[in-house]
């Protein structure tokens, strides 16, 4: 939330003009401010303007000056003080709002701070709020936070409204007194009622925190009607949410971008995502990127990371790696962890800086040790390959848990593959199944695959075959490859399924095409048996040669049976030789037993 400067309320008696002004400089700025008076219809007003520039003027040529000196006073300031060192406790604060704005006098915030003191001691109630802040941001006087408060106490038990808002913004962040937020919401309370608009919204903020969403969304709405940028965007987010407001993304936009037309940072990036998005207004990347960009180059970090993946992306801009990098740079700097971890990405891929992954595992750390669950999940598998850091398996497991008790699926199904193996020297199946599940109910394809194998040996889970064929059929219709082949072979076997050929051999289809050498080998099988598709020895041998060559035993040793036979391809006692002992090298009983039956040896 913002502060602003304790309402001042003077009447301008004076044009302000500076020291080191000539004359026709004091003219020039003595009918500009003549004209507003007239535009405004102070005729009287515009008059007196001038004829005090006159004076001046005058005051000017009879010393033979050039210019104003620094000791020169407006001829009405000279009443003023008079005035003000007479006691007037008006005259005392009207005098020193003059030392504050430089008007008629050099600015000079110690005399503000004296002026006010005056004046604040005979109970104004404007100097006693102006005090206040003067102590609480050590203008013209030691910042002293206990001063602070005392004066803005005074000044609020008289009932001003900002002195109020700004004693209670004290107790909301224990600043010169202890925090108390039943006082702090006693003050802000006092401030809103009166209509400020400031201790609405702050009203609003500290019902938020407790989740009192419709109470502050009553004092968000009061706020942001008046204007407050910050009540504006937090009445937004509240739209977005859905929090003490039915969820409409519309009226999100439409508050975001009044604060955002206003400047307020946090809208514009805001309104920048929603319109990335498509979320309240049509997709625009264009507009995304002019809205993070007017937050970017105010600094705000998330903005900055926006814009870099608008970059990244060529999403609304040209795409240029290079300067997402720089942006991405700004906001990890500022401690994104968002743009951390696309910095890491940057420097691992080398996208618009030189691939560098000692750098990438840096920046991959510190969003990691934010609580970035994907920036965990990186640095984690980086530790375990030893990439860009030193190799540490303990590490690893150790990120590998921070990020899957973040929810991060894929960590979960590496992490309960650790203790499925017992990689940290702790086997333990069942706390394995668990994670498992908690990936695999997220979608994750390994973590089905994996969960349904547990089921289907009752390791670590009770034995299961419909349980482990329900898994297997989830990770399977993500295209997961090994759970094709084996829900092929759930259907080929009726295991924890119906048995159906004509299914086996579909699934054993799209597993084979993907590259699964058992499901190439099966699949031959089924070619060869007419099991589920029509019979054709010719595919039966081109899908056996496929998981032959890629060394499945099964396939070399029916390969060479095809030649032996003459099946699908033509006869040849070399060949079908040649791929038994093949076979028979990785230890294939039936390869070993068809060399030993043509009175041959395993090797040539």
């Amino acid at each position: 939330m913002k502060q602003t400067i304790f309402a001042a309320i003077f009447l301008l008696v004076a044009p302000a003009f500076s020291e080191g002004l000539s004359p026709d400089e004091v003219w020039a700025a003595a009918q500009k401010q003549a004209r507003e008076k007239m535009d405004a219809g102070d005729w009287d007003g515009a008059q007196a303007i001038l004829d005090r520039a006159k004076t001046m003027i005058a005051t000017l040529k009879e010393s033979g000056s050039d210019s104003l000196p620094a000791s020169f006073e407006a001829p009405d300031i000279v009443d003023l003080r008079a005035r003000a060192e007479q006691g007037d406790a008006q005259a005392q604060y009207d005098l020193g709002i003059r030392y504050l704005h430089g008007q008629g006098v050099k600015q000079d915030f110690a005399k503000t701070a004296e002026w006010y003191r005056k004046a604040a001691e005979q109970g104004h109630v404007f100097a006693q709020g102006n005090l206040g802040f003067a102590y609480e941001n050590g203008r013209g006087v030691e910042q002293n936070y206990a001063k602070a408060v005392e004066w803005y106490r005074k000044a609020a038990e008289q009932g001003n409204a900002e002195a109020q808002k700004n004693l209670g913004r004290c107790y909301d962040n224990g600043v010169g007194v202890e925090r108390n937020i039943s006082e702090s919401m006693k003050w802000y309370r006092k401030a809103a009622e009166q209509g400020n608009a400031e201790a609405q919204t702050f009203m609003g903020f500290s019902f938020y925190n407790i989740g009192q969403f419709d109470a502050a969304v009553e004092w968000f709405k009061k706020a942001a009607e008046q204007g407050n940028d910050d009540a504006q965007f937090d009445l937004g987010l509240c739209y977005d949410n859905g929090q003490g407001v039915i969820q409409d993304y519309g009226k999100a936009v439409a508050w975001f971008r009044k604060a955002a037309d206003q400047g307020h940072a946090s809208a514009q990036c805001n309104l920048g995502i929603h319109y990335y998005n498509g979320k309240g207004v049509v997709r625009d990347y264009v507009q995304a990127v002019k809205w993070c960009r007017k937050a970017a180059e105010q600094g705000y970090p998330r903005a900055q990371n926006w814009l870099g993946v608008c970059y990244s992306n060529g999403q609304g801009v040209a795409q240029d790696d290079a300067t997402a990098f720089e942006w991405f740079l700004k906001a990890a700097e500022q401690g994104d962890e968002t743009a951390q971890r696309n910095l890491g990405v940057s420097y691992m891929q080398g996208k618009g800086v030189s691939q560098n992954q000692v750098k990438a595992a840096e920046w991959f750390r510190k969003a990691a040790e934010q609580g970035d669950s994907s920036a965990q999940l990186v640095f984690a598998q980086m530790l375990e390959k030893g990439q860009g850091v030193e190799q540490d398996q303990d590490k690893a497991l150790e990120w590998y848990r921070k990020a899957a008790e973040q929810g991060e699926a894929e960590a979960q199904s590496t992490l309960a593959w650790f203790l499925l193996h017992g990689i940290d020297g702790s086997r333990n199946p069942a706390k394995a199944a668990e994670w498992f599940r908690k990936a695999a109910e997220q979608g994750n394809a390994n973590a089905q695959y994996n969960l349904g194998s547990l089921y289907e040996s009752g390791n670590g889970v009770e034995k299961d075959f419909g349980k482990a064929a329900e898994w297997m059929k989830r990770s399977a219709e993500q295209g997961y490859p090994p759970a094709q082949c084996t829900l092929g072979y759930y259907y080929d076997q009726g295991q924890g399924v119906e048995k159906n050929d004509v299914k086996a051999a579909e699934w054993f289809r799209k597993s084979a095409e993907q590259g699964v050498a058992t499901a190439q080998y099966n699949l031959g099988v089924s070619y060869e048996s007419g099991e589920g598709v029509a019979q054709d020895y010719d595919k039966a041998v081109e899908w056996f040669r496929k998981a032959a060559e890629q060394g499945h035993a099964g396939g070399q040793f029916n390969l060479g049976l095809c030649y032996a036979k003459g099946r699908g391809v033509g006869q040849n006692s070399e060949k079908a030789v040649e791929w038994f002992r093949k076979a028979a090298a990785q230890g294939h009983e039936p390869a070993k037993d068809a060399l030993k039956t043509l009175g041959l040896s395993e090797t040539p």
